[in-house]
């Protein structure tokens, strides 16, 4: 099924606010059983979590509505997230997309969509190196 370049059809592909809301649940298992990735998000009410990222997921693959979360920069500012942190988070949403009814191409794009925040995630104090 190939859906390309048309975002809207992606988040019907994935099954809308259900796909969505299956996918946030999906992924974070992942994400929350990796011990590289698990200790930033101790702290972290999961139920709140996993709204966002409904809310974000919803946006990045054209659903309805529009993000309303915090700016992405100050969400994550002072975790000293580096670039392998951040790549382990790609991977496991790259894995977890591979479940949804999208061909690779629209998971690459997902993926190149979530890398554009990539530096705000980061930030520039990291002391992890490239």
């Amino acid at each position: 099924m190939d859906h390309g370049t048309d975002e809207g059809s992606r988040y019907d592909a994935i099954g809308g606010r259900d796909g969505v809301e299956s996918l946030v649940v999906k992924f974070y298992e992942r994400v929350l059983a990796d011990p590289l990735l698990a200790p930033f998000f101790l702290d972290i009410p999961i139920d709140r979590l996993r709204r966002m990222q409904c809310e974000f997921f919803t946006a990045a693959l054209g659903g309805p509505g529009e993000y309303q979360g915090r700016v992405v920069a100050h969400a994550h500012q002072g975790l000293d997230i580096g670039r392998p942190h951040f790549q382990r988070f790609a991977d496991h949403l790259f894995e977890t997309l591979s479940e949804f009814p999208l061909d690779e191409q629209d998971r690459y794009d997902i993926i190149n969509r979530i890398n554009l925040y990539s530096d705000d995630i980061i930030g520039v104090g990291s002391d992890f190196s490239d």
